[in-house]
């Protein structure tokens, strides 16, 4: 199945009785908005956390020391994230995103202000998938939906 919105995503999760769970950042809850946004997805959403900051990412299971070696803003700990936020939920796929939407960070200057990393995290196949991109709209939302549309592409992918 191809994917091409994240309607036809939750649909096939549905269908599919799978779960996920989201650990958000940067897009502030805008992807598990989104889901909730299709009907029945009370069906297939476990769990959603907005983690702004270092420490609520850590009070969710996300190791100190990925963000201390590779900085808040890396592959590695949106990987963390992911799989954090599966376990936490018990849910079959979860997300983790994290990065800037051309917006500096006082308190964890390191990284582009342009680039988010997002990952998805296959519980039943221990797989992640992995995925960054450069944020380039002149809007937060618009932003947002970019990486929207990159999770999509992202689900194409698992197999």
């Amino acid at each position: 199945m191809k994917y091409k919105s994240i309607k036809s995503v939750v649909k096939n999760l549905i269908v599919r009785e799978k779960t996920i769970a989201t650990m958000e950042s940067c897009t502030g809850g805008f992807i598990a908005s989104s889901i909730t946004n299709i009907e029945g997805a009370s069906n297939i959403l476990k769990y959603s956390a907005i983690t702004y900051s270092n420490e609520y990412k850590i009070k969710m299971g996300v190791d100190p020391k990925i963000i201390d070696k590779y900085s808040v803003y890396s592959p590695e700990t949106a990987k963390d994230m992911s799989k954090k936020i599966s376990d936490y939920a018990d849910s079959d796929y979860g997300v983790g995103v994290t990065g800037k939407l051309k917006k500096p960070d006082e308190n964890n200057q390191a990284g582009a202000d342009d680039k988010v990393f997002i990952s998805l995290y296959d519980k039943d196949n221990n797989k992640y998938y992995e995925d960054e991109l450069v944020v380039t709209k002149n809007t937060r939302l618009a932003n947002k939906k970019m990486v929207l549309d990159k999770l999509v592409e992202m689900f194409n992918r698992v197999e």
